[in-house]
Formats: structure tokens, C-alpha cells, sequence
């Protein structure tokens, strides 16, 4: 198959802000400290973004923090930095969702602390769910075939776009 563009440099970075924006009015107004949580390594870069669109309009502090896990065999996974989740916003970010496996067992090191709240974004939303996590904040929903691969392309620290492989 061809590969076929589905997100423009410009329309990603376009959704970012947009869900930036989603964020910060769903966010308490006296928040004074938000947690973003990338998920290696695209996630991350997009957590970073996020941050920098959501400091636009709000005020709270933004910790941004990376977990990496084997995705075809998650049994260990790390959160880059140790930190007691208790009372905490979070929101856990990846480029793409396809079945939701990732973002369920990249909640595992969240288990043990009582937040006060996790939501989660996705810039691609693929309609495969197989496991109960849908995003709370999505850039572009797509309908695919199971056959079907969405690529986020990131050069530089940068989203680029997206295609499909």
C-alpha cells in the first residue's frame, strides 16, 4: 500500500492546540499543578507541545514526564521520574490508540497512589478498541481496518504529520 497522508504539519499542530485548549477549560480554574505523562518516545514529544499551548492560558505548574514500556511485552515499566501521584491531575498522552493496551498498562505505575483525576489523550484515535480506555481528548479520529498502520511522523522534536503505512 501506498503511503497516504491523513495530518498535515499544520493540522497537527492545529489539533494540539485545540486539545491544549480542551484541557485547560476542563481543568479547575485554582489548579496549581498539572501532570503530563508521554508515552516513549511520541507520546512524550507531544506532551512536550501540549505543554507549551497549555501554558498560554493557564497558570499551574506542568511536570512532564515520560513511561516507557515494551509494548508487545509490558512487564516493566518505568516512569522517568519518582513521584507520589496522591491528589494529582493527570493526563497520560500517546500518538496513537488503536486498542487501548498501551494506555492501560502505562496507568500501571498510577495504581498504588489515588489521584485526583487521569485523563487521557491520543493525537490519532483508531475505532479498534479492545481494551476499556477511550481518550478523553482526541485530535483525529480515523476508521481503519485492523490491516491498517497510522504513522506520526515527529523530525526534530517536531510533529510533522501523520500517515497511513
Amino acid at each position: 500500500m501506498l503511503e497516504q497522508s491523513i495530518l498535515s504539519k499544520e493540522a497537527a499542530q492545529e489539533k494540539l492546540h485545540r486539545m491544549a485548549l480542551e484541557i485547560v477549560e476542563n481543568i479547575d480554574k485554582d489548579e496549581d499543578e498539572l501532570v503530563l505523562i508521554g508515552i516513549e518516545k511520541k507520546g512524550f514529544i507531544i506532551a512536550q507541545k501540549l505543554k507549551i499551548y497549555i501554558e498560554q492560558y493557564h497558570s499551574a505548574h506542568i511536570e512532564i514526564l515520560s513511561v516507557s514500556l515494551d509494548k508487545n511485552e509490558p512487564v516493566n515499566i518505568v516512569v522517568s521520574k519518582e513521584m507520589n501521584f496522591d491528589n494529582k491531575d493527570i493526563i497520560l498522552i500517546d500518538d496513537v490508540i488503536n486498542s487501548g493496551k498501551t494506555f492501560l498498562y502505562a496507568l500501571k505505575p498510577l495504581l498504588g497512589f489515588h489521584p485526583k483525576r487521569i485523563q487521557t489523550v491520543a493525537l490519532i484515535e483508531r475505532m479498534h478498541k479492545l481494551f476499556p480506555i477511550k481518550p478523553d481528548y482526541v485530535g483525529l479520529s480515523v476508521a481503519t481496518t485492523l490491516q491498517d498502520q497510522i504513522k506520526v511522523i515527529i523530525e526534530n522534536e517536531e510533529v510533522i504529520g501523520a500517515i497511513f503505512e
